[in-house]
């Protein structure tokens, strides 16, 4: 007879950080949000140790901010912002994505076809759901992984959580995403071929049109 065991604390603590993480980044609570404790604990079906454990780390993590004796509240956003994300993204991302190509082995390379494969396939579909995100996010990740340094990674996703919060909420350019989706086959191409120099100029380029995406978000919500 099977038995029913409850999740511990830490586990459902992990699970609730990784769903609010998600609908954080994707924009699900508006910008300045202050959240409901006894809300979210229905919404998400949680309990109050777990939830506020996870509160906790998404403040940590930049994505929540804790007030004093009066809960959480989502960060707002501004110009001054996004353009900070953006010059670090260009430092620290094409750094590591350089570092990449060169330490990077045969297996990074079957990882980054493979990441590029799944993407492409994702984005012959019209709408960019939460399956191309992630997908997204992947390929990013993969085009960085072997840069030898895990505080650049993790500066790197963070990076890409705080930018994201401005362009999934940017209305839809397709002119700009056809060359944005254009350029993830490119980067891989140049990646494969060791073209350092090129590449580096090439995700340069691209994370300064996912910019240009995000800072029409900020135009029409900021």
């Amino acid at each position: 007879m099977n038995q029913y065991i409850q999740p511990s604390a830490s586990t459902a603590s992990s699970r609730i950080y990784d769903i609010l993480r998600k609908d954080l980044v994707g924009g699900r609570f508006a910008a300045g949000e202050k959240l409901a404790i006894n809300a979210l604990k229905e919404q998400y079906q949680v309990g109050l140790s777990p939830l506020r454990e996870a509160l906790n780390k998404l403040a940590a993590y930049g994505l929540l901010i804790q007030e004093n004796q009066r809960g959480f509240r989502v960060p707002t956003l501004s110009r001054d912002e996004l353009d900070d994300i953006a010059q670090m993204r260009l430092a620290l991302e094409v750094m590591a994505f350089e570092q990449a190509i060169v330490r990077g082995d045969s297996a990074w390379e079957a990882d980054l076809l493979a990441a590029e494969h799944r993407l492409k396939c994702a984005d012959m579909t019209l709408d960019k759901d939460d399956e191309w995100e992630r997908l997204h996010t992947q390929f990013h990740r993969t085009l960085v992984a072997p840069c030898g340094s895990v505080w650049l990674l993790r500066f790197i996703e963070q990076l890409h959580d705080q930018f994201d919060r401005y362009r999934r909420l940017g209305p839809k350019m397709p002119v700009i995403r056809q060359e944005l989706d254009q350029q993830h086959h490119e980067l891989v191409e140049l990646a494969l071929k060791r073209d350092a120099e090129t590449a580096r100029k090439l995700l340069d380029d691209h994370i300064r049109k996912s910019y240009d995406v995000a800072l029409q978000c900020f135009l029409e919500h900021g």
